[in-house]
């Protein structure tokens, strides 16, 4: 059976991508179509802070793209000296929170030690944040995207905890997506199950979806990577079959496969 997954490939240095590799042990054909294009912005104004961890209780990312801004920076000679001779270290004795494993493995390439990468989503880090900030103490950098949802800042400042946003990417449909989804469905048919890895992959995707699956979408098993999405789904009147335990490779695969088993159609 086909699985459709809407999400950018890995890092091409780094192997195979982990959720093709994953559901290829339940037997599922993946194959993934890239959704989202990214512009990185305000790149000085992010390293100017990042130059002054003394003006910080600690970081906080949730998502890859943040931790990407990060690494282009570091790509100027004097930048990656500065963070490899003093700020690195001066970092790395405050807090650095994360949601999900794919962005905490971005925070070790740059020398920090990630905490709370278990929480899964947005809301559970706030709940994980509050349980070890004070109220009032220094404010946590939170380096994020245009389209961020809301829910970690309204929980911090309802704890006193502060919080500084710096928006450093904005996100946008990938140019090729159209032709990416037509030929897909021309070629391999319709899939089993599509995943969605974002609520903007729901806003940018599930139009073109419905048009090309036509009078068989009924048959496909829609997934979520995580609850925001599900909910983008569901605002969009689309059933939900499953959503994963949490952001991995593992527990989406086990999610789908047991939404494709017989009993659940």
């Amino acid at each position: 059976m086909k699985v459709l997954l809407l999400k950018d490939p890995k890092d091409k240095d780094s192997g195979p991508d982990p959720y093709i590799k994953e559901l290829g042990s339940y037997s599922l054909e993946a194959a993934l179509i890239p959704v989202l294009s990214f512009e990185f912005i305000s790149l000085d104004s992010l390293f100017e802070k990042l130059s002054h961890p003394e003006c910080y209780g600690g970081l906080v990312f949730t998502s890859p793209r943040a931790l990407e801004a990060i690494k282009i920076c570091l790509k100027e000679k004097s930048k990656k000296e500065a963070w490899s001779k003093s700020l690195k270290q001066m970092w790395n004795i405050k807090p650095t929170y994360v949601v999900g494993k794919a962005t905490a493995s971005l925070v070790d390439e740059i020398g920090l030690t990630p905490q709370g990468e278990k929480s899964g989503n947005a809301e559970k880090l706030a709940e994980y944040i509050c349980s070890r900030e004070k109220p009032n103490s220094s404010a946590l950098l939170f380096p994020c995207g245009a389209l961020k949802r809301e829910v970690l800042p309204t929980v911090l400042r309802e704890k006193g905890i502060p919080l500084q946003s710096l928006t450093v990417y904005q996100t946008a449909q990938h140019p090729d997506l159209q032709e990416s989804l037509s030929s897909y469905f021309s070629q391999q048919g319709i899939p089993a199950s599509v995943v969605f890895f974002s609520p903007s992959g729901v806003k940018f995707c599930l139009q073109h979806i419905q048009k090309l699956s036509g009078d068989l979408i009924n048959q496909v098993k829609f997934a979520a990577i995580g609850p925001s999405t599900a909910e983008a789904m569901e605002a969009a009147g689309i059933a939900v079959s499953c959503t994963a335990g949490s952001p991995t490779p593992q527990d989406l695969a086990a999610a789908i496969h047991r939404a494709l088993q017989p009993h659940n159609c």
